[in-house]
C-alpha cells in the first residue's frame, strides 16, 4: 500500500475542477464545501488509482465517491458501470438516492438491489439500464448468477464500510462477486478500520492500492465523552428509565446484546412516556424502513436496536450512544460509540456496567485508553426531588391559561393566611387524588412526552402490579391461555392482537405474561368483538382460548 500524498487543501467543490452539471446538483442538496474525505480522496480517485479510504461513518464517505463516479469516472455517453456493495439494506438504498442526486444533471440513473424486496422489479430496473448498482452482497450475487448484471460493464467497484461487511461474515460472497468482475476494474475501499482481513482483501483483489488514512472509529471514540453507571445487575431497565431521566438525551441509538432485549426495553420505555422504537433482523423490512425514516427525521428520539441491525444506519444528528449491556468485545464498543458525535458535533456514550461486565471496561481502558466517567443513580433525596417538580409541572399543565381577578385575589388571600400550608396540602390531596406512586408516573409521562393536562388527572384503579397512566375509558381483563411455559413475549401477543382486531398499539393495556397463561387488558366496550376476532387464532403453535378472566391470577370465567 502507498500512503497518499498531502492535498493542496482545496476549499470549495470548484476547487476541485467539478463540471458544471455536477456543481449544480451539489447546490441542489445544499453542499457548500467538500469533507476532509471528499477533498483529499478526489484527485486520485479519477486519476484511476485503487484507493483505500480509512474514515468514520457520517465523515462523508458517500459523497467521496459518488462525487468522482459521476464527475469523472462514468462518461455521459458511455455504457460502462460502478458497483457499490454495502452491508445493509439501509446503507445500499442510501447511496443509490445520494448518488442519483449527483448525477441528476448528468443523465445517470442508479438502482438499489438488496434482499427482502422484489427481484422481479430489480430486474426490470436492471434491463432498464442503470449506471450505478448499489446492493448487498447475498443480492448482488444473485444478479450476477443470474446474468441480470452483466459483469463486463462494470468499471468501478466500490467496497463500502468494508470492515462492516466482513465482520457480518460476507467474505465469501464478496470474494465470489470480485472473481467475477473484470480484470481492469478500479476498486475503491472505504473502511473505519483497516486491520488484517481489509488487508487481505486488499492484496487479493486491489492493484498498488493508495491509502488515505483520515480517521477511523477509534480515532472518534477518543472524541467523545464516555461515562458508566455501575449496577447490580438486577432492574436494569427501570436503571435505564432513571438514566435517561438525569441526562435527558437529545436523541439516542440504545444498544442491546439480543433482540428478544431491543423489543422489551423498547416497550418499556414507551410505557414509561418515552417517544421510543426498535429495530431488529426480525422486523419486517416495511416496518424497518418507516422506523429509519421516522428517525431520520428526528421522530424517534430513542431507537433500540442490536449490533446488526445498526450497521449501515447513519443518523448524524445522534447525541449519545447508551449501551444496555456492555458489547462481547471492546472493538464492538469502539463501532458503537463513532455513532455521536459526527460532523463536527459532539456526542456521549453512556453505558449500563453490571458485575459481569467488569472484564470488558477492564479491557477498554487498557486496549483504547479510553477512561469512562463514573456516574451515580439518583438518591432516594434526589428521586423525591424530581417527583415533586413533575407535580408541580403536572399542576402548571393542567391550568395554562391566566387566572380571572377573583381566582387571583384568593390565592394572594390564601397564601398570606397563617395555617396556608395546611389548606394548600389539603387542596393539592383534592387534586392528585390518593394513588401516590401512580399519579407521580403519571406526571413523569406527562414530562416525558410534553403532555399538556388540561383536567385534573383521575387516580388510576389499584393494582398489585401498578398501573402505567391514568385512564378514563374502562378496561376488561382477558385471559389467553399462553404463557411463559410456551416461550410467549408479551410483543408476540400485542401484535396478534393488532393484526386479528384491528386495534391500536395505545388500546392494548397491560400485558401479563403468567407461567401457563396470560392476561391482557383492553377497552370494555370492545371485549367481546375482540374475543369473537381472536377465534381461530394460532400462536406458539397452540390455538388460543380468549375469554374473559375472573380476577388478576384466575381463570377464565366459567
Amino acid at each position: 500500500m502507498n500512503e497518499a500524498p498531502a492535498a493542496d487543501d482545496p476549499q470549495t467543490f470548484e476547487d476541485l475542477g467539478l463540471h458544471d452539471d455536477v456543481l449544480k446538483a451539489l447546490g441542489d442538496l445544499g453542499w457548500e464545501t467538500p469533507t476532509p474525505v471528499q477533498r483529499d480522496s478526489y484527485s486520485m480517485i479519477v486519476d484511476g488509482n485503487d484507493v483505500i479510504v480509512q474514515a468514520r461513518t457520517g465523515t462523508g464517505k458517500t459523497g467521496a465517491f459518488g462525487i468522482p463516479l459521476v464527475d469523472k469516472l462514468m462518461s455521459i455517453d458511455g455504457d460502462e458501470q460502478a458497483l457499490v456493495l454495502a452491508p445493509t439494506r439501509e446503507l445500499a438504498l442510501q447511496s443509490a438516492r445520494e448518488i442519483e442526486k449527483l448525477g441528476a444533471h448528468r443523465s445517470i440513473d442508479t438502482v438499489a438491489v438488496y434482499g427482502g424486496a422484489s427481484m422481479e422489479r430489480q430486474v426490470s430496473a436492471l434491463k432498464k439500464g442503470a449506471r450505478v448498482i448499489s446492493g448487498t452482497p447475498g443480492r448482488v450475487l444473485d444478479h450476477l448468477k443470474r446474468g441480470t448484471i452483466t459483469a463486463s460493464r462494470l468499471r468501478v467497484l466500490v467496497l463500502d464500510e468494508a470492515d462492516e461487511m466482513l465482520s457480518m461474515g460476507f467474505a465469501k460472497e464478496l470474494n465470489a462477486i470480485i472473481e467475477r468482475l473484470p480484470s481492469n476494474r478500479q476498486t475503491l475501499l472505504f473502511s473505519a478500520t483497516v486491520d488484517r482481513a481489509i488487508k487481505r482483501v486488499a492484496e487479493r483483489h486491489m492493484r498498488d492500492p493508495i491509502f488515505l488514512g483520515l480517521s477511523g472509529d477509534h480515532v472518534g471514540a477518543l472524541g467523545i465523552e464516555h461515562f458508566v453507571y455501575m449496577l447490580s445487575g438486577m432492574g436494569r431497565v427501570g436503571n435505564l428509565i432513571s438514566i435517561l431521566e438525569i441526562e435527558n438525551p437529545e436523541s439516542a441509538l440504545i444498544f442491546c446484546n439480543t433482540k428478544a432485549e431491543t423489543e422489551e426495553v423498547s416497550a418499556a420505555l414507551k410505557r414509561a412516556g418515552f417517544n421510543a422504537e426498535w429495530l431488529n433482523g426480525d422486523r419486517p423490512q416495511r416496518e424497518r424502513e418507516k422506523v429509519l425514516a421516522q428517525t431520520r427525521r428526528n421522530e424517534v428520539r430513542f431507537l433500540v436496536a442490536t449490533d446488526v441491525a445498526a450497521r449501515g444506519i447513519d443518523v448524524s444528528h445522534l447525541t449519545h450512544v447508551i449501551n444496555f449491556h456492555l458489547p462481547e468485545n471492546v472493538e464492538q464498543y469502539v463501532h458503537r460509540t463513532g455513532r455521536t458525535g459526527r460532523a463536527g458535533r459532539t456526542g456521549t456514550a453512556i453505558s449500563l456496567v453490571g458485575p459481569n461486565e467488569l472484564g470488558i471496561l477492564y479491557y477498554l481502558r487498557l486496549q483504547y485508553g479510553i477512561l469512562p466517567v463514573e456516574r451515580t443513580l439518583p438518591s432516594a433525596g434526589e428521586a423525591k426531588t424530581r417527583r415533586e417538580a413533575d407535580r408541580i409541572a403536572m399542576i402548571d399543565l393542567a391550568y395554562p391559561n391566566p387566572p380571572d381577578e377573583r381566582s387571583l385575589a384568593l390565592a394572594r388571600r390564601l397564601i398570606t393566611h397563617p395555617d396556608a400550608e395546611r389548606m394548600l396540602a389539603g387542596l393539592l390531596g383534592a387534586f392528585f387524588g390518593s394513588g401516590s406512586e401512580e399519579i407521580d408516573e403519571v406526571a413523569a409521562k406527562q414530562r416525558r412526552r410534553g403532555r399538556r393536562a388540561t383536567t385534573p388527572p383521575k387516580p388510576p384503579k389499584d393494582s398489585d402490579e401498578g398501573v402505567t397512566e391514568a385512564k378514563a375509558p374502562p378496561t376488561a381483563t382477558l385471559y389467553v391461555n399462553v404463557g411463559k411455559s410456551d416461550d410467549l413475549k408479551a410483543s408476540e401477543l400485542g401484535r396478534l392482537l393488532q393484526e386479528r382486531t384491528g386495534l391500536k398499539r395505545r388500546e392494548i393495556g397491560r400485558i401479563r405474561v403468567r407461567n401457563t397463561h396470560s392476561l391482557v387488558d383492553v377497552p370494555e366496550a370492545r371485549a367481546k368483538e375482540i374475543i369473537d376476532s381472536m377465534a381461530g387464532a394460532v400462536l406458539r403453535e397452540r390455538e388460543l382460548s380468549v375469554e374473559l378472566a375472573e380476577n388478576e391470577g384466575a381463570a377464565p370465567r366459567s
